[in-house]
């Protein structure tokens, strides 16, 4: 597949220890290096799969997992264990071989909801070392053409509910529901597909994930198998990693970057992983209480759910002692109440990009008390804090755009030069476009999107900073500030507010409270109520939705 690709420079750290200070900068490049242990990724050169990859890592690992379960579905009440989906692996996979002829480098696109099968379609493909292309099954017809225009899919996985919206494949659709699939997971032996082992590279194309479309059309990002080993390899090893007694509860979508890493990771653990097919807050808290679940990805909005709903009462969630938070900040304030409420647990927030893996993450007790960083970096990933006018590095404690650079950087935009070339510099740099810094001790701390700063006058205002002053308001339930045109000012901001159930707060209380706490060009000077914040899978607000309701001028229920 024709992508123009920018290498990913897999530089090596600065020698000289008398130039990088404790947070991890270096005073000679002006580049922030990872504080994590070393943990490099296989070499480059050696032939190996993401499967081959973790596979290799859970038979070493101490964790017996014959009989432990990897896939419970608690919907239909089904499961899978460790023991059954390697067999599955090796079966389907050697069965696509044979059956569909489907070879390397051939790109297979996936519509299917959650279900025990999907992890194992991933997992086989892989194996095979063909591209994997997930989308989300809730997608109209127009998002699905263009996102089958990039990645020019040979052969499609959907279910029976899903498969009218897509087109003829050369090699058909697979029908994942159907009798003639599930046999397809028991007709060959482990011992029988070793005949049909491909070889794979790790710079052959993995996957091609779709960015979220926040700030324009959506994109095709094409991750290769070392885009994913890397990351995977640099993992270190946490309490929740270590606990063979561990069960997560996957709320996010498996065709987001966020439940596909997650998948992949906690595989590679041999930890056990509960599914949902759609998110009920009510039902969630009944499978928490039901399977002891320890271990939860969530998104901010699911954090501010837990705190101030009141169904929290009605289960045992005495088992919850993790939740990995990521897809937006987190403020301090939350954090700290959560806490309150739910002493057991630790809020290990992170970050991470579609172009890039896993970028940074919380790591223990200690670190788990800043509360308003996404952690240090991940190791075998390096980053730079770039004014994104003059192009100048900055230390630690300056706020500009963060720049990355490591083995899991993407190898671009999948039919898009323009963009790659925008968004990936000659020597490996990604631009995040988000505005962040670090402190002195090699935290770093998330601000905003550049694109999305109210420009105020002369000054900048980050949405996120006053939408976490407004979440900390115990009569709202969910919030997203926007800029809203203004004749003499440019641009003022403008809240869209979701009064909690019983609520009666009006604007001029909203602008009054937030007013107190800000200087005055921050100040909320709108506010429109609504039922609901738009989101993406990963708990993104979609700005771009609420802008556009804005200026309509519509300021009615969304």
């Amino acid at each position: 597949m024709a992508t123009k690709s920018v290498p990913a420079q897999e530089t090596t750290m600065a020698t000289h220890a008398i130039n990088i200070t404790k947070g991890g900068y270096c005073l000679e490049s002006k580049t922030f290096q990872s504080l994590r242990p070393p943990a490099p990724p296989p070499p480059p050169h050696q032939p190996l799969s993401i499967t081959q990859f973790i596979l290799s890592l859970l038979h070493s690992s101490a964790i017996p997992t014959t009989q432990k379960n990897f896939l419970i579905m608690p919907s239909t009440r089904q499961s899978l264990t460790y023991s059954e989906a390697i067999n599955q692996i090796y079966s389907l996979s050697s069965s696509l071989k044979s059956l569909y002829n489907l070879n390397k480098n051939d790109v297979s696109f996936i519509l299917c909801p959650p279900s025990l099968h999907v992890p194992i379609i991933y997992l086989s493909l892989l194996y095979l070392g063909v591209t994997i292309s997930p989308a989300n099954p809730l997608s109209s017809n127009s998002e699905l053409t263009h996102q089958i225009q990039l990645s020019k899919p040979k052969i499609a996985f959907a279910t029976s509910q899903t498969a009218h919206k897509l087109p003829s494949f050369p090699l058909g659709t697979i029908l994942i529901d159907s009798p003639e699939f599930i046999s397809l997971l028991t007709q060959i032996s482990k011992r029988d597909s070793a005949t049909n082992h491909v070889e794979v590279s790790q710079s052959d194309m993995a996957a091609i994930l779709y960015s979220s479309g926040t700030t324009g059309r959506v994109k095709g990002v094409s991750l290769t198998h070392r885009n994913v080993i890397a990351p995977i390899a640099a993992f270190q090893k946490s309490s929740a990693e270590l606990d063979p007694h561990a069960v997560s509860l996957l709320t996010l979508p498996l065709f987001h970057v966020f439940g596909f890493f997650l998948l992949i990771n906690e595989f590679r653990w041999g930890k056990t992983l509960v599914l949902t097919e759609r998110f009920d807050f009510e039902q969630v808290l009944k499978v928490v209480e039901r399977y002891r679940v320890s271990d939860m990805p969530v998104s901010p909005t699911i954090i501010l759910t837990l705190l101030k709903s009141d169904l929290t009462n009605k289960y045992d969630l005495s088992s919850l002692r993790r939740f990995s938070c990521g897809g937006a900040p987190l403020s301090k304030e939350v954090a700290e109440k959560f806490k309150r409420k739910f002493p057991q647990a630790e809020i290990m927030q992170g970050y991470g990009l579609t172009e890039a893996g896993a970028v940074s993450r919380i790591i223990g007790p200690e670190e788990c008390n800043r509360h308003a960083s996404v952690g240090r970096l991940c190791g075998n990933m390096e980053a730079k804090i770039v004014d994104p006018l003059t192009g100048e590095a900055f230390g630690p404690g300056k706020r500009g755009e963060l720049w990355l650079r490591g083995p899991s950087i993407m190898k671009g935009y999948v039919r898009d030069e323009k963009a790659t070339a925008e968004t990936l510099d000659s020597e490996g740099w990604l631009k995040t476009g988000d505005l962040c810094f670090f402190d002195s001790e090699g935290f770093l701390y998330i601000v905003d999107r550049l694109k999305e700063l109210i420009k105020y006058k002369a000054y900048q205002v980050p949405p996120v900073e006053l939408e976490q002053l407004l979440l900390s308001n115990p009569e709202i339930a969910d919030a997203a500030v926007i800029p809203y045109p203004d004749e003499e000012a440019g641009q003022i901001p403008m809240a869209y507010v979701v009064r909690k159930p019983g609520s009666n707060i009006t604007e001029a209380q909203i602008m009054d409270s937030i007013a107190k706490q800000v200087a005055p060009y921050k100040k909320i000077r709108r506010v429109a109520f609504t039922d609901g914040i738009p989101r993406s899978p990963a708990g993104k607000i979609l700005r771009r939705e609420l802008i556009n309701h804005a200026l309509s001028g519509a300021l009615c229920k969304l």
